[in-house]
């Protein structure tokens, strides 16, 4: 059992970083009594499921005083049992958190008619202290954008380096029009077509007779390195912003030969670079 908790202070990207970790695999709860996490914890332990191998919960000054005050004891109790618990505390400069406030418009949890927010982002600070002095990571988002964050919590992961994206491999054919919500489509429409040949005309891209016909012809291999090259260079960079899911469509004219082979050799040749990679043929119902 792995258990990240997120806290921090207010307009420092708590409510972000639970999300990014919830993209991540975790099982996020955010802003639960402090009291109920460790028979949280124990319900999870009791049910090992693997989607209750990884939680993150979100702790802030919205927890009762009392509750903040008993954070480290809390912590420690879960650690004796077993649980693996990470702190992770958000900090920013003041002058940051309120810019921060007034581009927003939102309100401070601890502001009100008769405190500033200015006061309440340092009573904020006092209040969060035994969470703050707890923290296995202080993370200063003073000079970090959405993406920079990112970048910093996958890097604090254990897997990191490991990719979490979903790349979907569609083949189509052009005659029944473009697929939706396709993020790079590759015409393949030059390569020699199988279907002119007749014993390979009932057959699709699949079969063992297309490829060898596919792949005695120089251009079928130097079109497949360009794309695989092309893939394998800008894909990772989806890593690095908020996308989770890929999609790279490969069309040609009917969809059941060319497209259908290239689909298949380049699911191939990019799984286990990330965390799932998925082989559709739209032509042919697979």
């Amino acid at each position: 059992m792995r258990l990240v908790i997120v806290s921090g202070l207010s307009g420092t990207g708590k409510t972000v970083a639970l999300k990014l970790y919830e993209d991540l695999g975790y099982y996020c709860i955010d802003n639960i009594p402090l009291d109920l996490v460790q028979p949280l914890i124990a319900h999870a332990v009791s049910h090992p499921e693997p989607r209750y191998s990884e939680f993150a919960i979100g702790v802030d000054a919205r927890a009762n005083p009392v509750e903040i005050r008993n954070f480290p004891e809390m912590v420690q109790r879960l650690r004796e049992q077993g649980v693996h618990v990470h702190v992770l505390f958000l900090t920013a400069d003041d002058e940051v958190i309120l810019r921060r406030y007034n581009e927003t418009r939102r309100r401070h949890p601890l502001s009100g008619p008769e405190i500033s927010l200015a006061e309440a982002v340092r009573l904020e600070r006092k209040l969060l202290e035994p969470v703050a002095a707890l923290a296995d990571d202080l993370l200063d988002t003073s000079s970090m954008n959405l993406h920079d964050l990112r970048n910093a919590i996958h890097a604090r992961q254990p897997e990191a380096g490991v990719g979490r994206l979903v790349v979907l491999f569609l083949s189509f054919g052009y005659k029944n029009g473009l697929p939706d919500g396709a993020d790079y489509v590759f015409d393949v429409r030059n390569l020699p077509n199988p279907h002119w040949v007749p014993e390979l005309r009932t057959l699709t891209g699949r079969d063992e007779a297309v490829a060898t016909y596919l792949e005695g012809h120089a251009e079928t291999a130097a079109l497949l390195d360009d794309i695989r090259h092309f893939l394998a260079h800008w894909l990772p960079a989806f890593q690095l912003q908020d996308r989770s899911y890929i999609t790279v469509a490969i069309g040609c004219t009917g969809g059941q030969h060319r497209s259908v082979y290239m689909v298949e050799r380049l699911a191939q040749s990019f799984q286990g670079r990330f965390s799932q990679v998925i082989a559709k043929h739209r032509e042919l119902g697979l």
